[in-house]
């Protein structure tokens, strides 16, 4: 135990402790601020927030949402390690979950063999769509950026043409809504029952899996190393005998699988067919958790059950008497001061490495001249 703790560098430790502790205090401190502007009292709103949120419904709904936006943080976050910015997880996730949706409700298949046949359909649907992206940005030098954005309207655009009773839709029996056709109970995805609080969605299972899969590839594979290294130095990566053209294409194609698996847990354990209803802008949900949790397995989770729980307790706000757009203050506010937080604390770590080197190479120096002497 105490080789152990004679090997942690506690300074580093102190560091990586307050980036997300001064990023929380000064998100804090700002919407306080922001919810005086209002002239209203901000303590009550930060009491209802402490207690409507750990209520045990809220728990269930806030463990859902974060499944949701897990998923679609590791998507995004596959991407950013290689320095890739994969804004398509919208347009991915969405086409992926239509498509699924249809095969599901088409088939007349066992539990067993219609779910894992839809949850395998979503990812290869993510993972071509993505894959489009990628394929422009080797061979033409189109920027990822510009390309995913074109790509989730065009996705957009097909889940609108197709969503019609005359094709792969059909009206409900009032006549008022458009969807796909219903998957048969066989097809739902398990829950785990908790009483009144509701019902937590078994998707989360997978969603672990994805985390145990994300963390194992890049951290314990050759392919893995390839693909850090490739999004801090494509001449270095190069030069070591990575292929940068397949790796971002291949980068592409994982992240565009994990996208696909982002509207899974609401088709198969909530809404069980594909409408106009159907969630949006998650995949922009997922750039936000991705750079809250720093692109890390648990800094992922962390950020999207700290999401999932900012949704439910300030969507309460209006129920007693605060405003509702003040969610989206808080949310906007807490990715500022962690980016910023994070490049505070990045520059002083720096600079105290520095330091250090300087102190210790100044004491060689002194002690070879006392030698030399």
């Amino acid at each position: 135990m105490k080789k152990f703790t004679q090997r942690i560098d506690k300074e580093k430790l102190l560091l990586a402790i307050a980036a997300p502790v001064l990023a929380v205090v000064a998100a804090l401190v700002v919407t306080a601020l922001v919810i005086l502007a209002t002239g209203k009292n901000p303590m009550p709103a930060f009491d209802d927030m402490l207690s409507y949120g750990s209520a045990s419904d809220s728990q269930v709904y806030i463990l859902n949402k974060a499944t949701t936006y897990y998923l679609a943080g590791i998507a995004v976050a596959v991407g950013f390690r290689m320095n890739l910015f994969n804004i398509g997880v919208d347009g991915q996730y969405r086409i992926a979950a239509f498509l699924a949706a249809v095969i599901g409700g088409a088939v007349s298949l066992p539990g067993i063999v219609a779910i894992p046949l839809m949850i395998l359909a979503a990812m290869v649907t993510g993972a071509l769509w993505a894959a489009i992206a990628g394929v422009l940005k080797v061979t033409r030098g189109v920027s990822e950026v510009i390309s995913t954005i074109m790509l989730n309207a065009i996705a957009t655009a097909i889940i609108a043409y197709l969503l019609q009773p005359e094709r792969l839709g059909q009206l409900d029996q009032a006549g008022t809504l458009v969807s796909t056709k219903p998957l048969p109970h066989s097809s739902w995805f398990f829950h785990i029952d908790n009483g009144d609080a509701g019902q937590i969605w078994g998707f989360v299972v997978i969603a672990v899996l994805v985390g145990l899969a994300y963390w194992f590839v890049l951290g314990r594979t050759r392919f893995g190393f390839d693909l850090r290294a490739v999004g801090q130095s494509e001449s270095a990566a190069a030069a070591s005998g990575a292929n940068v053209k397949k790796m971002i294409v291949t980068s592409m194609i994982i992240s565009g699988a994990v996208a696909g698996l982002v509207g899974l847990p609401t088709l198969l354990n909530d809404s069980h067919q594909f409408d106009n209803s159907f969630p949006l802008g998650l995949g922009f949900t997922g750039i936000a958790v991705a750079l809250l949790g720093r692109n890390h397995p648990v800094g992922v989770a962390l950020a999207a059950l700290v999401w999932g729980y900012l949704e439910r307790t300030t969507g309460h706000f209006e129920v007693i008497g605060y405003d509702k757009e003040i969610l989206g203050v808080i949310q906007g506010v807490i990715v500022l001061c962690v980016v910023i937080a994070y490049e505070v604390v990045r520059r002083y770590g720096l600079k105290r490495q520095q330091q250090r080197v300087g102190a210790e190479l100044a004491a060689q120096a002194a002690k070879k001249q006392e030698v030399t002497a």
